[in-house]
């Protein structure tokens, strides 16, 4: 068995056992024919309550996932987003991070946040990220072997939010350590004292280098955040470290989460990664796919606002609603045999970065973070194989390993960037994702 398929499967016949709230069932098992069943027999699925929780929607059908993303009026973010903070009553952050901000707010704070992902504010962030990929990755080939979760891909997105939110080199390795504890775990099912830390000291300090840069602006988004207005108003204190707190999760998790599964994924593919090294397919469609094929938030959680009918059930006001894109990414009605990584898949308008008014601000920087991954490993890695067992992260939000442990032979030299079959270089060398890739990634 491949180490993504090693895990027990769960089918519909276990359902009435199956807690989706417990980061053990996603860490341990393998739910593609629990969510097969579910799209295909009860996709609008009543969750009952578990172990101290209430009772959820699960939603799984791909047409349906994407009307919840873009229908922001029967079904709010406001209360929270994922179901550890739905559960627990309300998000603290409900209207004053984006993430969980709808409306008028939501659009103001939106606008504000998107000057720190402009051309022109983006550039020195993206001529980092591609020569720190090659400088981890040139390190890793010449040592041979690396966990490539740790040494490689955990510096990678952690760098490009750090240089856009202007965390100082010495803190990264400490809010490194943050990250990988606020969402999940990486050794066994994460506490609830363990995340609640993780984001409280996230949020302290924020609230610190706010401060700081209130004193001494820089050119970074936190800079922006404590300077700008919205309606004639500076942000408040709230807002800025918890838009920050967004962007430093959002920015780096998942983000890190896709390249190390795009990894295992080739290892596992080896006609794929064939494709990959003679340029059969670009690194730009290849990594549309990887975002599919890993899916590295699993749901995202939101509060119905009324008593509706929705795809032939009755939601009540209150009622905590789920869209997993991890079911929706997997979808026959949506995608050509949805269970095959194809890198050449065209359309792929996957649900990676959600879709609608909430569609992820930073999509274009994690594009070019794992295209950058794939780019450098086409060019100095001949092979890749597994040295060691992969290990999940513990989680019912994040999906994929925390430990990719791979032996690299490096290529005899160095390969020139791979051209099209139109004999054009690709976009990631040129420094441009076409608006066409982007376009077919949008349901």
């Amino acid at each position: 068995m491949s180490a993504m398929t090693d895990r027990p499967g769960v089918t519909g016949s276990d359902l009435e056992s199956v807690d989706l709230a417990d980061p053990r069932l996603h860490a341990e098992h393998d739910l593609t024919e629990l969510w097969l069943h579910l799209r295909a027999s009860d996709p609008v699925y009543w969750h009952p309550g578990g172990a101290g929780h209430d009772g959820f929607w699960v939603i799984t059908r791909h047409r349906d996932v994407a009307a919840v993303y873009r229908d922001t009026a029967r079904f709010s973010s406001e209360h929270g987003n994922v179901l550890d903070t739905l559960l627990a009553g309300r998000d603290t952050a409900a209207g004053r991070m984006l993430a969980v901000t709808n409306g008028q707010r939501h659009a103001q704070l939106r606008a504000l946040v998107a000057r720190g992902f402009t051309a022109a504010s983006l550039k020195p962030v993206i001529a980092g990220v591609r020569s720190g990929t090659r400088r981890l990755i040139t390190e890793a080939v010449e040592r041979g072997s690396c966990d490539f979760a740790s040494e490689v891909a955990a510096g990678i997105p952690l760098a490009a939010t750090c240089d856009l939110l202007g965390v100082p080199q010495q803190d990264r390795s400490y809010i490194l350590s943050l990250t990988s504890s606020a969402l999940g775990s990486d050794h066994g099912v994460p506490t609830a004292a363990d995340t609640f830390t993780a984001k409280s000291e996230i949020l302290l300090y924020f609230a610190d280098l706010a401060s700081q840069r209130r004193r001494r602006a820089a050119r970074d988004l936190v800079s922006v955040l404590v300077s700008e207005e919205v309606d004639g108003c500076p942000l408040t204190e709230d807002e800025i470290i918890f838009n920050c707190y967004s962007i430093l999760l959002g920015g780096d998790e998942t983000t890190r989460l896709a390249m190390i599964g795009a990894v295992l994924a080739l290892i596992e593919h080896p006609t794929q990664w064939r494709a990959v090294k003679d340029g059969s397919v670009s690194v730009e469609s290849a990594a549309e796919e990887m975002l599919r094929w890993t899916t590295p938030a699993l749901h995202s959680g939101r509060t119905a606002t009324g008593d509706f009918a929705f795809a032939g059930k009755f939601i009540e006001q209150g009622d905590i609603v789920t869209i997993w894109p991890a079911a929706a990414n997997r979808d026959d009605a949506q995608f050509a045999d949805p269970d095959r990584l194809d890198l050449s898949r065209n359309p792929n308008r996957h649900l990676a970065f959600a879709y609608g008014p909430h569609f992820c601000i930073g999509s274009y920087l994690a594009r070019v973070e794992i295209t950058a991954v794939l780019t450098v490993l086409r060019e100095l890695a001949a092979q890749i194989e597994l040295a060691g067992p992969p290990r999940r992260v513990y989680s019912n939000f994040l999906s994929g390993m925390c430990s990719l442990p791979v032996t690299i032979r490096a290529e005899r030299a160095a390969r020139p960037p791979a051209r099209s079959a139109g004999g054009q270089r690709s976009a990631e060398a040129s420094g441009t994702i076409p608006a066409a890739v982007l376009a077919r990634t949008m349901p």
